[in-house]
């Protein structure tokens, strides 16, 4: 395998798994070596998992929509001020998990990566890149802020949410195209929100 295509293949979701196994070592693993090897993909990790809660049934729970926005507002500004990780407690940083349990995520996980390496590949990867990545946090952090006054009303955070989400999945396969879908969706919140209020 190539250089070339090594670093192609950490671009996308198997690659990602399989860096988790492949660079690090020893019976135990903690979140913070986790962490490390995923770097800037974190944030879209994070953020995608946001978004998937962003979008589903979870957010019926009195007030769980608005504390997903205040998580993922304080993630994106993090990634607004090019933090190379997630900023995490340190106490959660050194849970351990076995080698067979990551073993077996990874597994587990293999054939949805597959699928969604289908749906994605590394295009349009300069939007991931400074300085267009302070654009895409600014839409993620404003996607979190618009969250709050639509969440006042029956499905009003979903555009929102699947901004969130499709930039989550955009970051983490370093998916231009995914960056430019979330960005029409915020225009899409951001027109319901106007009407709203007119």
């Amino acid at each position: 395998m190539t250089k070339e295509t090594t670093s192609r293949s950490g671009q996308n979701f198997t690659g990602l798994l399989d860096c988790l196994v492949k660079e690090t070592s020893g019976e135990k693993v903690t979140l913070g070596q986790l962490m490390h090897i995923v770097e800037r993909r974190s944030f879209g990790a994070v953020i995608l998992l946001l978004g998937l809660i962003a979008v589903s049934p979870l957010t019926v729970v009195p007030g769980a929509t608005w504390a997903v926005a205040v998580v993922t507002l304080l993630f994106s500004i993090q990634l607004l001020f090019a933090m190379k990780h997630p900023i995490l407690p340190k106490k959660l940083l050194q849970l351990e998990l076995s080698r067979d349990r990551l073993q077996s995520f990874v597994n587990a996980s293999r054939k949805m990566a597959h699928t969604a390496d289908k749906l994605t590949a590394p295009r349009l990867d300069l939007l991931t890149k400074p300085p267009f990545i302070v654009g895409v946090a600014l839409i993620c952090v404003a996607s979190a802020l618009v969250t709050f006054p639509l969440g006042l009303i029956p499905l009003g955070p979903v555009l929102p949410g699947i901004s969130i989400l499709l930039m989550g999945i955009g970051l983490t396969a370093r998916d231009g195209v995914f960056l430019l879908l979330s960005s029409l969706a915020f225009a899409g919140a951001v027109l319901l929100l106007t009407r709203l209020l007119l």
